[in-house]
């Protein structure tokens, strides 16, 4: 019986990943357009009283107030979860990603009061008062900010799931670093881990986020 021909594809491997790239990257700024309890950041707070999605059986403690993406949210906890529970389960925060749930990948990056936070190993209750700011948080209007749009024109990113807790660390240092040397960016971004990109690319876009040319 002949041989059928295998259909040849158009699309090149370096546009294949260019592609993977963008998606990553620009899915914080589909989030914020999309998630119900998210906000892009702004001078005036909003407030929300939120129900929490609560699965049969979980005790649910009194009601904590936080602020998440310059929303203050008040809602029922259990004393057990995560903050990064509380924001992907209850509040359908989803581009906090969680890989390793003990502190060791950096996917689940959050800036809590300016500072970079592991948030699968903070307790939900220890963010009551607090400002919290995920990557849905970053894009306002649905546009990039200066931090996606580096990582996109970089090519900062490929799989795309670290890149939530990335862009994370990056905006906590740049915060309090505006211009960092190529050494603190490597630091601040020790604690997350990359299978793909090797990591080069990913410095590279915080440095020009921060108006620096990249080494040669």
């Amino acid at each position: 019986m002949a041989r059928t021909k295998r259909a040849t594809s158009r699309i090149s491997r370096r546009t294949f990943l260019k592609g993977a790239g963008v998606t990553a990257v620009g899915a914080a700024a589909v989030a914020a357009a999309c998630a119900p309890t998210n906000v892009a950041p702004s001078a005036t707070t909003t407030q929300q009283q939120i129900a929490p999605r609560t699965p049969a059986g979980a005790g649910v403690g009194s009601l904590t107030k936080l602020t998440v993406n310059s929303t203050v949210i008040e809602t029922g906890i259990d004393p057990r979860w995560s903050l990064a529970e509380l924001l992907r389960d209850h509040l359908g925060l989803t581009g906090t990603k969680i890989g390793c749930n003990r502190s060791e990948c950096g996917a689940c990056t959050v800036v809590v009061d300016g500072r970079a936070i592991l948030s699968c190993t903070m307790l939900a209750s220890d963010a009551a008062g607090k400002s919290v700011t995920t990557v849905e948080g970053l894009a306002t209007g649905g546009k990039l900010n200066g931090l996606q749009q580096a990582f996109w024109e970089a090519g900062a990113a490929q799989c795309g799931f670290c890149t939530p807790g990335m862009l994370m660390s990056s905006t906590a240092l740049l915060a309090a670093t505006p211009k960092p040397t190529e050494d603190e960016v490597r630091r601040a971004l020790s604690g997350n881990l990359c299978r793909c990109t090797g990591y080069r690319k990913i410095v590279e876009a915080v440095l020009v986020a921060s108006g620096q040319a990249p080494k040669a």
